[in-house]
């Protein structure tokens, strides 16, 4: 009997679809890991499994189904959870953080809690010291009195990183443990985890990580679920057989990395030919800075790539991860400047082009292919170009996209044409009257 097990999860938002029939099966003794791009719906697994979301399908634990139970009763069970922006108490220190979750979890009897019974009060003892000893393992010795409101974001990380840990859960879900700490304090984190994973000194059972950097999973992990996006499906599974501790400079890990990366640019077939789905007026499109996209055109450009780059050496090239490279990679896509096939990316003439000319001329480049390839551009000029005084508000456009994403979906997608639109020079938008124009409001 597997220890987690998800059968067919689906959930949505309104007409919004998040996740699609997702399956997995997590067995005692494994490190599991979830890989995908930004929309693929892979924290909203986790949310489901603590009972943050209610979706349709079953979600099991240990054989009971646990689907639609409050939070805190699955937690009682033996499930904890990391999250990515903290979700700690914030006027509290961080040792009182970590008491109060361990408290909840012990005082479920309210008789014995009322009658201070001994067995609950050594409990208590006990895991003030298990707190203890979790505290100096991360190492925030320093922090253990200190308010968590005022706090860096990197050592709220931690402290939450830490507050599951102190929950000695059968199955720990980790969202993004290590996304914002520094390298050499994530290295650090995740190493002695790994040694402690190992050597069986935690009572975790097994591990549901949540990542986008695809080292980290194959250094990790025993199995890894890859997931499409928009909606969130599983696309693939990979099982890692290297033995602990892994290399990853050794071939085979690097291979298993490139490997990953082709599964995750990999898109349906016509014929011979890979293609991402063409953009339609209600598609959601990432905020990719101009800048970044001509930024990723050069450098591909140039020497060594000299106009074809394997992702997964690009990303390392460039030290970045999966959520920073692929959204660049697929804009140059949609905007008709490069070829996604099989892990590479493929620069076309016109991209070529860019990449020699003149600011002003790659702005005309830009233009003509932001308006021939983006239905939302094109709608924008094709309204404002019809009413008479070449203006429109904002709102109009927002609720035409929110029939299709959601309202934080539409904010960004419309925030990222207004700023490839203002590069090119294709129409103005004003941010204080929120009103698009024809003509520039500061002129």
């Amino acid at each position: 009997m597997a220890e987690l097990a998800i059968e067919r999860l689906s959930l949505r938002f309104g007409g919004l679809t998040v996740l699609d029939g997702v399956s997995l099966a997590v067995e005692a003794g494994e490190l599991f890991a979830l890989i995908g791009p930004n929309g693929a719906g892979k924290t909203s697994v986790l949310n489901c499994v603590s009972g943050i979301y209610r979706g349709e399908g079953a979600i099991r634990f240990r054989g009971d189904d646990i689907a639609g139970r409050e939070p805190h009763l699955i937690a009682r069970l033996g499930l904890a959870r990391t999250f990515q922006h903290g979700e700690l108490f914030a006027q509290m220190s961080v040792l009182d953080n970590l008491l109060t979750g361990r408290h909840a979890r012990i005082r479920t009897n309210p008789l014995a809690e009322m009658l201070f019974l001994p067995s609950v009060r050594r409990e208590e003892v006990r895991h003030r010291e298990a707190v203890e000893r979790i505290i100096d393992f991360v190492e925030l010795e320093r922090y253990r009195y200190a308010p968590v409101a005022g706090l860096p974001f990197r050592i709220q990380k931690i402290v939450g990183f830490a507050r599951a840990l102190s929950l000695e859960p059968t199955i720990l879900l980790l969202d993004e443990p290590f996304s914002a700490l520094d390298v050499l304090t994530a290295e650090t984190i995740r190493t002695d985890l790994l040694d402690l994973w190992i050597e069986r000194r935690l009572p975790i059972r097994s591990m549901l990580l949540v990542t986008h950097n695809i080292e980290e999973a194959v250094l990790m992990c025993d199995r890894i679920l890859i997931f499409s996006s928009n909606p969130g499906r599983v696309a693939g599974e990979i099982e890692v057989g290297f033995a602990h501790p892994r290399n990853r400079l050794d071939e085979a890990f690097r291979q298993m990395v490139d490997d990953i990366y082709a599964k995750m640019t990999a898109r349906p077939t016509v014929g011979a030919t890979e293609h991402l789905p063409k953009l339609q007026l209600g598609s959601r499109l990432a905020p990719v800075s101009t800048n970044v996209i001509s930024g990723l055109i050069e450098t591909v450009a140039a020497p060594p790539y000299l106009g074809k780059a394997d992702l997964p050496e690009l990303a390392r090239n460039l030290q970045l991860e999966i959520d920073e490279l692929f959204p660049v990679a697929e804009i140059l896509h949609h905007l008709g400047f490069a070829e996604i096939k099989e892990g590479d990316i493929t620069l076309n003439a016109a991209a070529r082009n860019f990449a020699e000319f003149d600011t002003q001329t790659r702005k005309e480049i830009f233009a003509h292919h932001l308006l021939a390839s983006v239905p939302l551009a094109q709608h924008i000029k094709r309204v404002l170009d019809e009413r008479p005084g070449h203006q429109a508000p904002r709102v109009r456009f927002e609720q035409e996209l929110e029939d299709h994403l959601s309202d934080a979906a539409a904010e960004e997608t419309l925030d990222a044409v207004v700023d490839w639109a203002r590069y090119a020079e294709i129409f103005a938008y004003d941010d204080q009257a929120e009103m698009f124009s024809l003509e520039d409001p500061t002129g």
